[in-house]
């Protein structure tokens, strides 16, 4: 793992995103604590100082995407430092966050997959005179974390990967990986597959890039519930990463932050000249070339799980903060806007690369900032 954390930070060093600095990440109010791999220490003072508070106060409850949850605790102990609002994310579960915002029980919730029309209709029974808006926030690499003694570099295609996740290849010495991976010592060891229990934007971004790159092997609609027979399955990101990590032969999802000792992340053959590694700047490399395909003020964006770019990383997501564009309740109204113009300035985007996220482009995040000033 040492060795991996190394290339990470050397791919850092390399590409887009260079950023200096580090904080202690810690658990606010958390039933999720993954202990994602990008933990680090520093003061948080001067990050602290340029947040804006303005009216900020109180308490806010907020829920959903576990994916995100590392960047979510890292903000919250700045943006709490600096403005004594106490922030309690649950990290429940894209599902889990969307719901709760519906039924008007936090005052933002983050997903990994943009509002469903019909989620979006619900939402206007919270959001007086308005409705729920994506404000893309949280970039990153979705890694296919897997644990087989000896077996140091793995790297999978789109439909071999298909083939694991619905139970069609089943040892980790199957024909299929061996071609790919022509040098490892591939063990006769039985797959075990991990996936979401719960509702989750990242089954849906994996899901997307299988269904997009390889629809003979992959006949599902996709969704955030998980619809593959077989394999084994756990709550959260973090759930699936500690079964990953316990288990010999196990192989999951979850975003990259989630990768720590003991799990090992595939690259993935895109057709590129070389496979590509999970890394905040592989991931960046990929949600560049997104586009915004919401309408008004929602800034939903569609990515190109098809890419071949050198360098870019195809199982990339994009977790969106979900709040009201009107009609947010006035009590908890300063400290969300408060909250979300601190994470999508650039002293926030900045703590994104220390810990394993990629920060949403120039052009896309100027939106989401001009959006969230006008949020009311």
């Amino acid at each position: 793992m040492k060795l991996q954390r190394k290339n990470r930070l050397r791919a850092l060093s390399l590409g887009a995103v260079a950023v200096s600095g580090a904080l202690a990440l810690t658990a606010c109010g958390s039933d999720d604590n993954g202990g994602g791999s990008g933990s680090s220490t520093s003061s948080a003072s001067a990050n602290a100082s340029s947040i804006k508070c303005d009216n900020a106060k109180g308490q806010l409850l907020a829920d959903g995407s576990s994916a995100q949850k590392n960047a979510i605790d890292a903000w919250v102990k700045n943006f709490s430092q600096a403005c004594g609002v106490q922030i309690n994310y649950k990290g429940s579960g894209s599902g889990a966050g969307v719901t709760a915002f519906t039924q008007g029980q936090v005052a933002f919730a983050g997903s990994d997959s943009a509002l469903k029309p019909e989620e979006v209709t619900a939402s206007k029974k919270v959001c007086s005179g308005g409705q729920g808006i994506d404000l893309p926030m949280v970039g990153g690499a979705i890694a296919i974390g897997y644990n087989v003694p000896g077996v140091d570099n793995l790297v999978l295609d789109a439909p071999t990967l298909a083939k694991i996740f619905d139970s069609k290849i089943t040892n980790w010495n199957d024909a299929a990986i061996k071609k790919l991976n022509p040098t490892a010592k591939l063990p006769n060891l039985k797959i075990q597959a991990f996936h979401r229990s719960d509702e989750s934007g990242t089954t849906d971004n994996l899901t997307k890039y299988l269904i997009a790159t390889t629809p003979s092997n992959w006949k599902y609609s996709g969704g955030k519930a998980w619809q593959a027979k077989g394999g084994q399955s756990a709550p959260q990101s973090a759930g699936v990463a500690q079964q990953v990590k316990q288990t010999s032969g196990a192989i999951g999802y979850f975003e990259l932050s989630y990768v720590s000792d003991g799990i090992k992340a595939a690259s993935i053959d895109t057709g590129a000249s070389k496979p590509v590694a999970p890394s905040t700047a592989s991931a960046t490399a990929d949600i560049a070339a997104a586009q915004v395909v919401g309408t008004g003020k929602d800034l939903s964006l569609k990515l190109d799980y098809k890419t071949k770019a050198e360098g870019a990383y195809p199982i990339s997501l994009v977790t969106y903060e979900i709040a009201c564009d009107k009609g947010n309740k006035a009590d908890t109204l300063p400290a969300t806007k408060a909250f979300l113009r601190y994470i999508a300035s650039a002293d926030g985007h900045k703590v994104l690369s220390t810990i394993d996220y990629a920060p949403i482009p120039d052009a896309i995040i100027a939106k989401v900032r001009t959006t969230v000033e006008g949020l009311s």
